[in-house]
């Protein structure tokens, strides 16, 4: 029958066919599962066959690394410098026995060879900076077929090559395109159920394959919902099972426009850059929204900036000085599948969005702790410590106090000001016990 048509019919006959099978697709095994929150498996199942691809390069990269007597670059999971935690008088005590046959107890207060453990510590620091390392992405033992860590391995293997160019092919010609056609065009009269099935269509597009834990503990109106914060699609990923108001800076470009969007259907809370550094106002303006039990809960990354999906840094602790229910929530993403960590300053968001929709999968887990509200005896920033104590615990990741505002500020002179006054503690004491003697 087409052979009879005209080549220019059969072209648009052809091209109708297509668009017509695409939007069935689409429909059946994307927009109808989001609209009723189902899942027919597919993810998973695709999930776990890329696990075999990766189990079976990752082999063939270590056979081809051997052949070749190649050194493949094995990350350091625990640091560069491996020692056992001592404190500063234990290690001043080693330097000085091991620079001096007298006892320590025979020391004049201060010895030249103290200034060799500051001297090994800044060295150490540099060398192994806990903070520098949590804003580069996270590299991987194995290859999972993305050229996106420092280090790439497609040309250890003729194999590796062939199939790291299939991927390309499958990521960019496929799983973009998908990704592109089903993305939500927000309106204005957006409701909070069509919010969600909007989010539930975004966790498609990205390839999203979400396992939520403890769903019981799901944040409530009244609560102000924290989380640890490694990528912007963390918002995605919560707002896909549950109706959450936003509170952030106000930005510019295609994160602005989204913000304007989203205010127009939810009573989202958006300062301005001028606005945030007033702390009473902010505190003002959630304290007004928290005491309305009609609104949806909070959302707030009180990190303040991304993490590389390793650790935990230092809660602000604003958000916990306004004396509501606060609902703790682990978010923990898989790298085999793709790094979600956003380097800000490295990537815009375009650049970033793009490279999300080119990974094979965005793999994650999501814990619902149980709520924690502020004790009698607890200061607003102890309160933030143990909430972040008990997310880092439960999502396997390392706890620091270090604030994520280093990422672009010097260190305050507090942290210089602590280190010298254990070092200070340590020589007092042991002239005063010397005086006693």
């Amino acid at each position: 029958m087409f052979l009879l048509l005209p080549f220019d019919s059969l072209i648009v006959n052809l091209l109708g066919i297509s668009l017509t099978v695409l939007f069935t697709l689409l429909l059946v095994f994307i927009i109808v599962p989001a609209i009723f929150g189902v899942s027919f498996g597919i993810r998973k199942l695709y999930m776990k066959t890329l696990l075999k691809i990766f189990a079976w390069a990752t082999l063939r990269m270590e056979r081809g690394a051997k052949e070749k007597n190649h050194q493949l670059y094995k990350p350091y999971t625990n640091g560069i410098i491996a020692k056992d935690p001592t404190s500063l008088e234990e290690e001043i005590k080693e330097i000085r026995r091991s620079g001096s046959s007298k006892a320590l107890d025979n020391t004049p207060e201060f010895e030249l060879s103290d200034i060799f453990y500051f001297c090994r510590k800044g060295m150490e620091t540099i060398m192994d900076d806990e903070v520098t390392k949590r804003f580069s992405a996270e590299e991987l033992e194995s290859w999972n077929l993305l050229s996106r860590t420092n280090y790439n391995f497609q040309y250890i293997s003729l194999r590796l090559t062939v199939l790291w160019g299939l991927g390309v092919l499958i990521r960019y010609c496929f799983l973009l395109p998908l990704s592109v056609c089903v993305l939500p065009k927000p309106k204005e009269f957006l409701s909070k159920h069509v919010h969600l099935m909007c989010y539930r269509i975004c966790v498609r597009a990205l390839t999203a394959i979400i396992t939520y834990h403890d769903r019981k503990n799901r944040p409530r109106n009244g609560g102000i919902c924290v989380a640890n914060h490694t990528s912007p699609i963390d918002v995605i990923i919560l707002a896909s099972d549950g109706y959450y108001a936003m509170v952030g800076q106000v930005h510019g470009g295609l994160m602005g426009v989204i913000q304007r969007a989203m205010v127009k259907a939810c009573p989202h809370v958006w300062f301005e850059r001028s606005e945030v550094k007033d702390r009473h106002l902010v505190a003002k303006r959630l304290t007004e929204h928290v005491q309305d039990k009609s609104k949806l809960p909070i959302l707030i990354f009180p990190e303040g900036t991304c993490i590389n999906n390793t650790s935990v840094m230092m809660f602000k602790k604003g958000s916990f000085e306004i004396g509501a229910t606060v609902y703790p929530v682990a978010i923990k993403y898989d790298p085999q599948f793709g790094d979600a960590f956003w380097n800000s300053s490295k990537y815009g968001m375009v650049t970033y969005l793009l490279r999300m929709m080119t990974s094979w999968a965005i793999v994650c887990s999501v814990w619902y702790l149980p709520p924690m509200t502020r004790e009698k005896d607890e200061d607003a920033v102890q309160f933030a410590n143990r909430v972040k104590s008990a997310i880092a615990r439960q999502g396997g990741l390392v706890d620091l106090l270090w604030d994520g505002g280093l990422k672009r500020e010097k260190v305050k002179d507090t942290f210089k000001e602590e280190q010298q006054k254990l070092y200070s503690k340590m020589i007092v004491g042991n002239h005063e016990d010397r005086s006693r003697s």
